[in-house]
C-alpha cells in the first residue's frame, strides 16, 4: 500500500480499463458527463501530489467546463476547432494513474524534464502510449496536458528528447 495525498491507493504495475463509449451505448451526451465527473473527481479534486507538491489545474472554463478538460479529451492544434479524441477519453483515467506511479515505476513510466520558454515541465510517459505533462511552478505543479503518443514522428522526437535529458543528467 501507498500514500497519496490523505488518500491510501493500492500500487497498480498496469493503468485504470479503458472507459469506452460503447459502455454508455454510444450516447455521447452520458460519456462526457461520466468523463466529466471522473475529470473533477480524481483528478482537480483529487489531492494528487507529485514529487511532493501538489498537482493543480487552471480554473478557467470553457463551455462550461474546465480548459483543461477539454485539452485531455479532444486534439487539435487551434482551440475553437478542437474535436473529441475517443483515444484520448478512454484514458481519462490514466492521467492520475501516471503521476502516482511514476517514481513507484520507473521501467514503464519514463520520466525527464524539458524548458519550452520560461516553463520547466516534467514529461511521464506511459510505454512510448500515452504522455502526461506537469508544469513546475513556486510551491506545486500545473497539470498542463496529456495525450496518446501514437505518431512515429512523434515518438521519435519525444525518445531523443527524453535520451537526451538522460545522458546530461548522467555526466
Amino acid at each position: 500500500m501507498s500514500w497519496c495525498g490523505t488518500h491510501r491507493r493500492k500500487q497498480r504495475v498496469h493503468p485504470p480499463d479503458l472507459l469506452r463509449l460503447e459502455d454508455f451505448g454510444g450516447s455521447w451526451d452520458d460519456y462526457e458527463t461520466e468523463l466529466y465527473r471522473i475529470f473533477i473527481e480524481e483528478i482537480v479534486h483529487g489531492n494528487l501530489q507529485f514529487r511532493g507538491l501538489p498537482v493543480r489545474c487552471r480554473d478557467q472554463k470553457v463551455e462550461n467546463h474546465l480548459k483543461l478538460f477539454w485539452h485531455l479529451v479532444q486534439t487539435g492544434h487551434v482551440e475553437e476547432e478542437r474535436m473529441p479524441d475517443l483515444r484520448r477519453c478512454e484514458r481519462i483515467r490514466w492521467v492520475r494513474w501516471v503521476i502516482e506511479n511514476s517514481a513507484r515505476n520507473p521501467r514503464i513510466i519514463d520520466e525527464w524534464e524539458n524548458t519550452r520558454g520560461i516553463n520547466v515541465n516534467a514529461l511521464l510517459w506511459y510505454r512510448k502510449e500515452y504522455l502526461v505533462v506537469l508544469t513546475r511552478r513556486k510551491d506545486y505543479w500545473l497539470l498542463t496536458t496529456a495525450y496518446c503518443t501514437e505518431y512515429p514522428k512523434r515518438r521519435e522526437k519525444l525518445q531523443k528528447e527524453r535520451d537526451k535529458f538522460h545522458s546530461q543528467s548522467n555526466e
